[in-house]
């Protein structure tokens, strides 16, 4: 999926070393939509991508692709929105991961507040709820 809008914020870096050894890195940035009604989209940034979102300056108009992922965790569900590149909006750029063939537009926004839990090894997720659900 894709989201295009201007660049607001980049939140501080954040790191670990899982169970198995492997060092991670994750870092958020919050876009705002170019719409009638303008929604702000919390997405995360992870390992290599990092510095492609910070090489972008506050104001710049990007485009993101990003998959949605939801898991359960003692009766709570949260959803994690993983941005896998992000690009200048005209399409040009440095590429930040392999290309992947979408065709959706989509922008969402984070439902019922900032929900930021830790779950895990220090990852924090978000509820995020899609603009044509009934509530």
């Amino acid at each position: 999926m894709d989201i295009t809008g201007r660049l607001i914020q980049v939140l501080q870096e954040q790191g670990g070393e899982g169970k198995n050894g492997n060092k991670w890195a994750k870092c958020d940035f919050v876009i705002e939509t170019q719409e009638k009604f303008p929604k702000k989209v919390c997405l995360t940034a992870w390992n290599d991508l990092i510095g492609t979102v910070k090489g972008f300056p506050i104001d710049s108009e990007i485009k993101a692709s990003f998959d949605i992922s939801s898991r359960e965790y003692n009766g709570k569900w949260y959803t994690d929105v993983k941005a896998w590149k992000v690009e200048p909006s005209s399409g040009g750029g440095s590429p930040s991961a392999p290309s992947r063939n979408t065709n959706t537009n989509y922008s969402n926004s984070n439902g019922g507040g900032n929900n930021n839990t830790s779950v895990g090894e220090g990852s924090q997720e978000r509820y995020v709820s899609e603009d044509d659900l009934p509530f």
